[in-house]
Order: C-alpha cells, then structure tokens, then sequence
C-alpha cells in the first residue's frame, strides 16, 4: 500500500490542488521515508536475484555522479538537477522489495495507469468540447505540464489501460476503460504534440499487431479515426504537416540546431559530457533558453558517450527482454498472462522510445519504474517456470532441461 501511495503522490501530485502550507508540504520525501523505514522495521521482503539492469542503473547513477562533481560547465544546476534526478532511486528500491507477485505487481500498473488516465479523461472531455481547437496541457506540475511531454505520458499508459482491460472480466470496468482509451486518443490529438501523434502511432500499430482481433480492431480504428479527424480544424493539420516540412517550421528547425550543438558537445568531450543541464550555459550563449528536445542527445551531451551507451542499454535492452518474454510465454498455457504484460509493457517503452526524439525524457522516473517493474516480471517468470517444472517434469510444455534453460534466455 505504501509503494502505491507513493505512485499516486508521484503522478497525481494532489497537493497542487491546495493552498497554503498543504501546497509546499514535502508529502512524497515523508511518504518515502514512512514506507521506507516500516519495509525496515517488517523485514517481511527478500532481495530479488541478480539481474543485469540493476548493475547498469548503478552504474548510470555512478557516472552520473562523477560528471556532475569532476566535468559540469554549470556546478550549481548540475547539483541540484543531480539530486533530484536521484530522488527516482529510493522508489525503486522499495519497489524491488515490497512487490513481491503478480498480484500486487498488477496493482501497481493499475495505479499507476489511473492517475495518469484520471487527467487524461479531462484532457480527452476538454478536446472534444473544444473542437480540438485548444491545445490539452497537463496537470501543473514541472514534470508533466507541457503539451508535449504530456502526449508522451498518455501515450505511455495507453498500454497499461489496455493490459489492465485484458485483465479484468468486470463489464461496467471493461466499458470505463474503453471510453478512456477513446479519450486518451482524443486527448494526445489535442495536445496538438508532432512528437506526441508519432507514438502514438507506433504504440496503436503495435497494440492492432498483437490484437486477438485484428480485423475488429482494424475497423474500429478506422472508425474511430475517421469520427476524430473529421473533427479536427485544419490548423492542426497544418502543424501535422510539418514533420514532413520541418524546413518551414522555425520550431523544428530550431530543434535540429540543438540536436547539433548537443551531438558536438558530445563528440568534444566523449566520455564526460557538459554535465546536468549544461544546455543553460550552451544555449544562453546563443540568446537561445531551451534545452535539447531529445532525451538521447541530452545523455549524450550531459554525460557522454559511456552513460549514453548504459542508458540505451536499459532502454533498449527492457525491450528486448520483454519480447523474449512473451515468446516464451507462447510455449506454456500457465504463461498466457506473461505475455499480455511483455508485449504492453514493450509497447508503453517503445512508445517512450519514439517521444524521445522530440523530448528530453532522460530523466523521467516512469522510465525507470517501468524498467524495474519488467526486471520484477523476469523474476516472477523465472518462479513460475521452476514451479511448473518441478509439479512434473514436462508438464505446461517446459521439460526440467528446457526450464534450466530459461534463466539464460531471458
């Protein structure tokens, strides 16, 4: 209970909806540290087994370190961007520790896709009264306000809504979440984000390639994207249409000019970077106030080519994983549900994956969570195979050779 409160304090933020001292209460330090020190005082939990993308985030959180104290061009941003990037660390140990099943792993993704879709519904409702002729933002929070990174994040939970509608055989549930769904699409189309509609393109390819029901779900989207298109002025497709015409856009243009400042600091300094937002220094030079727009041009740039290699390495290497998750999950009946939560797991990274050209996201805590939870995933796979393997030896299609087998392909 104490790690979902923390998801929702993290992604609802409610003390933005108060005034006065409420509002600058510390309510997620205090929740951390109450969770924290009760896991200690239990000691009800075991230290999940090894895991490669636990040692590469350490690394990455070492490296970080050493380039914010040896190499940032701007010492006192770099610290204070430093500790609160570190503050996505004590969630994921407490994660590791007190999700411990299938069980509560899914009330965590629940929770965790309900506070994002509980402002979603109001971006979707907002859009549709509007005639998408005003641009959705997100809750008022550093995070998660701009247009932009908030198509990204309702991008991202569009898989966990789906996964947690495969999940539930509640009918008044099911309906709920499909009309979220409907307006999470709605929703991301009224940010008016290029970046935003580019993954959510990629993730509604890949939720219709692994649909049980193509063809239904192929003539719904259809449907759907004609109802929502005709609707939509033509201003927006206006801007849509410079993603191709990026030369007529002085947004886009002045992107790429980042992308390019940010990539030289990189090939300059390989193996430190500028350090933690060392585009204020870069970019003031140039009267220019605006970061990288590109969360792997900012590793690059900030730490170098080392860091940029481990943080590709969790990203990239999570997906991997998780798709070798759900092959395996093909060869045994007792596994159906491993592959529901790898392939929409997959798809909420792979669509981070895509905003992350147009956003800086390096730092986004969901990333790593999502990171940790598929780490969690592995393990309760691993269990559950040894499990079957052991009730009787080729049983749920797994031979005692081919389950010793599994930890290597996974």
């Amino acid at each position: 209970m104490g790690v979902l409160a923390l998801a929702v304090v993290a992604y609802l933020t409610p003390s933005i909806y108060t005034d006065g001292s409420i509002r600058s209460l510390p309510a997620y330090t205090v929740l951390s540290l109450g969770v924290a020190i009760a896991a200690l005082v239990r000691r009800d939990w075991q230290w999940p087994s090894y895991d490669w993308r636990l040692t590469v985030l350490l690394l990455l959180w070492g490296y970080f370190l050493f380039t914010t104290w040896f190499t940032a061009i701007y010492p006192t941003g770099a610290w204070k961007k430093f500790w609160e990037v570190s503050t996505v660390l004590p969630p994921l140990v407490l994660i590791l520790l007190l999700i411990d099943s299938r069980e509560k792993l899914f009330y965590l993704l629940v929770t965790i896709a309900t506070c994002i879709a509980l402002v979603t519904v109001k971006g979707g409702l907002w859009a549709i009264m509007t005639g998408f002729r005003d641009s959705v933002y997100g809750p008022p929070t550093i995070k998660y306000f701009d247009n932009n990174l908030f198509a990204v994040l309702m991008v991202m939970n569009i898989p966990l809504l789906l996964l947690w509608l495969r999940e539930t055989r509640n009918e008044t549930l099911r309906y709920g979440l499909m009309i979220t769904l409907a307006l999470s699409v709605a929703a991301v189309l009224g940010t008016w984000s290029r970046g935003g509609l580019l993954a959510l393109g990629i993730v509604i390819l890949l939720l219709l390639w692994h649909s049980q029901r193509k063809f239904l779900a192929l003539l719904f989207l259809l449907a759907a994207i004609s109802l929502t298109f005709v609707h939509l002025p033509e201003a927006w497709f206006a801007r849509m249409e410079t993603i191709v015409n990026y030369q007529q856009d002085e947004s886009a243009t002045g992107r790429l000019w980042l992308w390019e400042v940010g990539l030289d600091h990189a090939l300059q300094r390989p193996l430190t970077g500028i350090g933690f937002d060392g585009w204020v220094i870069t970019t003031l030079r140039n009267n220019n106030r605006m970061n990288w727009h590109n969360a792997y041009v900012a590793i690059m740039a900030e730490h170098g080519l080392f860091a940029f290699a481990l943080w590709c390495s969790l990203l990239f290497g999570t997906i991997v994983n998780l798709t070798h998750l759900a092959w395996l999950s093909r060869r045994s009946p007792a596994l159906a549900w491993v592959g529901d939560y790898s392939l929409m797991l997959r798809a909420s990274l792979l669509g981070y994956a895509v905003g992350a050209l147009f956003e800086e996201l390096a730092y986004w805590d969901i990333l790593y969570q999502l990171v940790v939870i598929a780490v969690l995933l592995r393990q309760f796979v691993l269990a559950e195979v040894a499990r079957i393997a052991s009730i009787r030896p080729g049983s749920g299609g797994f031979s005692a050779g081919t389950a010793a087998a599994v930890p290597v392909l996974i």
